[in-house]
């Protein structure tokens, strides 16, 4: 049994799960079968997955994701979504991630474009990568607010560090000359140095004319477009799907 001073001095050391599964050893006489090696595997492994899960819910609460709840373990693979199962796994590796390449997810209104986003950057969030959710037309209102107040450059320093940002409702509102240029400021930031998850109604080929300007236009998709993981997201709305009433019998 491990005298009280040891106890303490793993506490001092903030070794608290540590000393919690030392504890539930100590009540469970199975343990004593076991050869030291083991027993102290047991607590190592307590104390890292403890640290894991704190580490993985700060993450998840920097991130913001909406719908909080998205994790690739709840995708729908229903075959009128066209998902495939062998493009999200190997997503799943967040190899993408760290080769600082693009994801782009099309699709119509409710057919789950953000929530696989999401998901997506839980997945990153698992595996030690810091993402960051902003609806575009909500970050373009907050750097035009920034610009303002001076906090401009600090906001598109912490759009830079993320490791995955997430862009969702790309080209849902009408932009202009500044919200243009705001966005050509945050993608060269991340351009081959860091994850982007952008999630649309409109298909690629159509965010040339959506942005207007051909300048900005090109030097945007030219930053993303390229050899970015393409998904499209077919079948009919999600949240019709769900409102529709079992059938009978």
């Amino acid at each position: 049994m491990l005298s009280s001073p040891t106890v303490e001095k793993l506490r001092a050391l903030r070794l608290h799960a540590m000393v919690t599964a030392w504890e539930a050893q100590h009540q469970d006489p199975s343990t004593t079968s076991l050869a030291f090696d083991e027993r102290l595997a047991l607590l190592v492994d307590a104390e890292w997955l403890a640290r894991e899960n704190r580490r993985l819910a700060r993450a998840l609460q920097e991130a913001k994701l909406r719908p909080s709840h998205a994790c690739l373990e709840a995708v729908d693979y229903a075959a009128r979504r066209g998902l495939e199962r062998s493009q999200i796994r190997q997503l799943a590796t967040c190899r993408w991630v760290a080769e600082h390449q693009a994801v782009i997810i099309v699709g119509a209104t409710g057919t789950g474009k953000s929530f696989l986003a999401c998901a997506l950057a839980h997945q990153a969030c698992r595996k030690g990568y810091r993402a960051l959710y902003w609806r575009t037309s909500r970050l373009l209102h907050e750097l035009t607010l920034a610009r303002a107040t001076g906090t401009y450059p600090r906001l598109l320093i912490r759009l830079a560090r993320a490791d995955v940002l997430v862009l969702d409702d790309w080209g849902l509102m009408p932009v202009g000359d500044q919200e243009r240029q705001d966005l050509l400021e945050i993608l060269e930031d991340r351009y081959d140095l860091r994850a982007t998850i952008i999630t649309s109604q409109l298909a690629p080929a159509l965010w040339h004319d959506y942005l207007g300007h051909p300048t900005l236009a090109d030097a945007i998709c030219d930053r993303v477009v390229h050899h970015a993981h393409r998904i499209e997201l077919k079948g009919e709305s999600m949240r019709k799907v769900r409102a529709k009433p079992a059938p009978e019998g």
